[in-house]
């Protein structure tokens, strides 16, 4: 029979890293921000949608290799997967054994960004074909919010 220290660390192995399921909420972002489908996806990168399920969920660690790849599709620097990682999982608040080059972004409190009526709103605003029209679209949601 198992120990329970046995049995503890295999369940903690089977389990998604965090910051695998933080890259792959990323790739679910960009990817939602494009209007882009998980097939869609697969499909630029050799994949099933179902491989791409797995990324975006953090249960397959997506490899260098292939984030490259995604990057290049997705059309962002490889840098957007890890930005605004939380500082628990590693983030620029989080303790880190190494120094970057490279100034950390400030992240974000809430999770505006990855809210379903933000990416609607991002999408439709970029299906707006008339740069002038979408720069008056603009100045009005501007106008409307409180000054800070």
């Amino acid at each position: 029979m198992p120990s329970e220290d046995v049995v503890e660390r295999t369940e903690r192995e089977h389990r998604p890293s965090p910051i695998d399921v933080h890259v792959g909420s990323r790739v679910r972002l960009r990817r939602t921000l494009l209007g882009m489908s998980q097939e869609k996806l697969g499909e630029a990168l050799g994949l099933t949608f179902q491989q791409v399920q797995k990324y975006e969920r953090g249960v397959n660690r997506i490899g260098a290799s292939r984030l490259f790849d995604i990057s290049r599709v997705l059309d962002v620097p490889i840098g957007f997967f890890f930005d605004d990682m939380p500082p628990e999982v590693g983030g620029s608040h989080g303790n880190r054994r190494f120094g970057g080059f490279q100034e950390q972004p400030d992240g974000f409190e809430d999770d505006t960004l990855h809210r379903r009526e933000t990416l609607e709103l991002v999408r439709a605003y970029y299906r707006i074909t008339d740069a002038s029209v979408r720069k008056r679209v603009f100045d009005l949601i501007k106008s409307l919010t409180p000054s800070e």
